[in-house]
């Protein structure tokens, strides 16, 4: 067991202190509620980092999503292809506004959205004549999808492109930054995410018009009148000046916190990267992953041992691990969505049988990271 019992998190926080002078300036300025100069300067600062004429800073990344599937035009009955291999909150707004769910695939080159499973997916329902509204491609565990294969397909065939960029802040693919991709994209600074607010997400745009009303439904729709008047329904998505405040500070420190994260997948790397059965979530020439977490599977007719088993142990010596992501065509709650895999395959359904995602905090010491690889090293038979 870790030294006094500590426990080692999968994505803990990450405070720089400074963090703590913009709180101070929201309490002596009395901006403790929603809106409040830190929110306007943290939208700056996010859509100047992501090349993005507008951001939006509201309460969580699922409230972004929504705002993207409502600024898409999305109805009910309407069609929308996701990424399969991601996080319930890519979609789940989507269903909840009645849309229809067409869940695409991933390629072994990147694990992200399988261009091959799309353009499939896409000449079907160009044949049946129910074209989907948008595409929502993830950039799973803050790897970019290949946007230079995806965004050509998308635009042959008319969809509108939603980047979840909620995982890979701080990622590049071609050295442009994620997020500045499609019609809208989206941050999340979640608890574990590489920056965070506590709670929190940003909705990015270069569409204008589209970011003033997405701005005007995210404060409750209130009409511009001298008492409160609602001519439709709008949503409390607004973050509060306090937290926006944490993510300026949060914001400044980014490129340390990925350079950090990338150096600890490093090390996982040299330590297993020649073990027989085990592989890691690649990178391709055309991605620059931020690492949010290190990704890997483990063949357990190789090493001798499954993913959960080496989970198992993990959590017994007081480290935090976790399978990859299981992916949406396998959830009880869309088990009837259509499916597209790749190329016969199903990519994503083989990560999950076995994926393994090790502790990944930009904060990990080098103790943390060797107690880890230690931990596993005892229990994998296929090493001497």
């Amino acid at each position: 067991m870790k030294d006094g019992g500590k426990m080692i998190y999968l994505s803990p926080p990450h405070m720089g202190g400074e963090e703590i002078n913009y709180i101070k300036e929201a309490f002596e300025a009395n901006w403790v509620a929603p809106l409040g100069p830190h929110v306007d300067a943290f939208e700056r600062e996010c859509a100047l980092r992501a090349g993005r004429a507008g951001a939006l800073a509201l309460s969580s990344g699922t409230a972004a999503v929504t705002l993207s599937a409502v600024l898409s035009g999305i109805k009910p009955g309407d069609v929308f292809f996701c990424s399969s291999l991601t996080f319930v909150a890519s979609l789940a707004p989507f269903v909840q506004l009645g849309a229809v769910p067409v869940l695409i695939d991933s390629e072994p080159e990147s694990w992200d959205m399988s261009p091959k499973a799309l353009e499939d997916a896409l000449k079907d329902a160009e044949k049946s004549g129910r074209m989907p509204r948008a595409v929502v491609m993830a950039n799973l565990y803050g790897q970019s999808c290949d946007m230079d294969r995806i965004l050509p397909l998308c635009e042959r065939y008319g969809a509108l492109v939603i980047e979840d960029a909620a995982e890979s802040l701080g990622s590049c693919y071609r050295g442009r930054a994620s997020g500045s991709f499609g019609k809208f994209s989206f941050y999340s600074f979640n608890g574990n995410k590489i920056i965070t607010t506590s709670g929190g997400g940003m909705l990015l745009s270069d569409d204008a018009e589209a970011m003033e009303r997405a701005r005007f439904l995210s404060a409750q729709a209130r009409d511009p009148a001298p008492w409160y008047q609602h001519s439709e329904l709008g949503y409390n998505f607004r973050m509060s000046n306090i937290l926006a405040g944490i993510g300026r500070a949060q914001l400044k420190l980014l490129p340390r916190r990925v350079e950090a994260r990338r150096a600890v997948f490093r090390k996982y790397h040299e330590a297993f990267s020649e073990t027989p059965g085990i592989s890691f979530m690649p990178e391709p020439a055309w991605s620059r992953s931020n690492r949010w977490l290190t990704a890997l599977t483990v063949d357990p007719e190789k090493t001798g041992i499954a993913n959960l088993e080496i989970i198992k142990a993990l959590e017994d010596a007081n480290v935090e691990s976790r399978p990859v992501w299981k992916p949406m065509h396998l959830q009880p709650v869309f088990g009837s969505a259509k499916y597209y895999g790749h190329e016969g395959r199903d990519v994503s359904g083989e990560l999950f049988a076995k994926g393994l995602c090790l502790p990944s905090g930009s904060n990990m010491t080098d103790g943390d990271i060797s107690f880890v690889i230690e931990t596993i090293r005892d229990i994998l038979p296929c090493l001497p």
